[in-house]
Parts: structure tokens; C-alpha cells; sequence
């Protein structure tokens, strides 16, 4: 399942590349594409979104909405 996740704080490309980091570290993502501002991933159908919204936390941004 495609999903969208828009990033607020995300401002530069060390920005993008600490997301992919944060992302990087939970299994079953795949990662298909960060720019400044979003994310686009893969997940199973039965992904808990939490870990998501955690991890990208931990690394100091916020999650605006997942698609």
C-alpha cells in the first residue's frame, strides 16, 4: 500500500536525509521517494502508522497527514 506522508520542518537536504534515516529504521518500509516536505513509502496493508509518527518524531520533525 502507497502512501504520502507530508513532513513539517523539513527545510534542507540534511532534512531529507535524516528522515530517510528515521524511516530506514522500521521494518517492512519501503521507501520510494523523500523530498523537502514528504515522504512517499510502501507499507503492508496492517502497518501501524504509530511507529511512523514516533520515529519521525524522535528525529525532531512532525507528521502533517498521511495519504
Amino acid at each position: 500500500m502507497k502512501k504520502l506522508i507530508t513532513i513539517d520542518g523539513m527545510g534542507c537536504e540534511h532534512c531529507v536525509k535524516s528522515v530517510k534515516e528515521a524511516l530506514s529504521s522500521l521494518k517492512n518500509l519501503n521507501i520510494i521517494d523523500i523530498k523537502i516536505g514528504e515522504a512517499a513509502i510502501e507499507i503492508p496493508a496492517d502497518f501501524d502508522m504509530d511507529l511512523i509518527i514516533e520515529a519521525l518524531d524522535d528525529a525532531g520533525y512532525e507528521v502533517k497527514s498521511i495519504q
